[in-house]
């Protein structure tokens, strides 16, 4: 019997980062899920489990320094050592740049570049003196280029995007495999449904990002041999223009 592993994914929501948590559970991982409310979590966490997985919910601050070692010395002491952790946090706002506070500029920064530091900075503390492990982040078409009224958005995931390559090359040669998802396109969420029902409706002709199918991607990924890691995915529905 394998000893038990566990799996972290920062930003659980209902999608993307739910299905990567589904994903790796049902390969015998024990997945550990956060967010800043630690009650959304609960049908997930019950989803794991009835689908015989184990799970935990944690509400946790990814921004917070203190929070996030926190969170990872209690999965390492409390339930068992990590070997994936996967960055999911989202941050998308637009504004136009005449209109974008310093609070709101501020704030994403915080969420998709700080918070994305901090996670890198604990999983290579925590994963690379046992010389082996998966760090992923979730990028965004805005990882590679500005658009308007995404000056903050850009300008945090741009950074994200640096930091995930820095921890590649610094922490690949001590086993660690970093690797960066740009997710280029809509994703089937709720929100889409609900805001963007046009875009929506291409669902049905595969136009639209399937969350099991990134967490899939994610989970290949994972598995590589360090002959042929990817460092850089990217990820998009076959009629997106790109």
């Amino acid at each position: 019997m394998n000893p038990p592993r566990a799996m972290l994914v920062v930003g659980a929501g209902d999608a993307t980062g739910g299905a990567i948590a589904r994903r790796f559970a049902r390969e015998g991982y024990i997945a550990c899920v956060t967010r800043r409310t630690a009650d959304k979590l609960e049908p997930l966490v019950q989803r794991i489990r009835a689908e015989g997985g184990q799970a935990h919910g944690f509400g946790s601050d990814a921004r917070d320094e203190a929070a996030v070692t926190g969170l990872f010395a209690h999965i390492e002491r409390e339930i068992a050592p990590l070997e994936v952790v996967v960055f999911n946090v989202g941050a998308n706002v637009r504004f136009p740049v005449v209109e974008t506070t310093e609070r709101v500029y501020r704030k994403v920064w915080e969420m998709a570049a700080l918070a994305g530091f901090l996670v890198g900075r604990e999983a290579a503390r925590t994963m690379g003196p046992r010389g082996r492990g998966t760090v992923l982040f979730t990028g965004a078409t805005a990882s590679l280029r500005g658009g308007a009224g995404f000056c903050a958005f850009a300008g945090a995931k741009h950074a994200l995007r640096a930091l995930a390559q820095s921890l590649a090359r610094e922490m690949g040669p001590q086993g660690l495999h970093v690797a960066h998802v740009v997710i280029d396109g809509a994703i089937d969420t709720e929100f889409i449904a609900q805001n963007f029902p046009q875009r929506y409706a291409l669902k049905d002709r595969d136009g639209i990002l399937d969350p099991e199918h990134i967490a899939e991607a994610y989970w290949q990924i994972h598995r590589q041999p360090r002959s042929a890691w990817t460092h850089e995915m990217d990820l998009r529905p076959w009629m997106e223009t790109w």
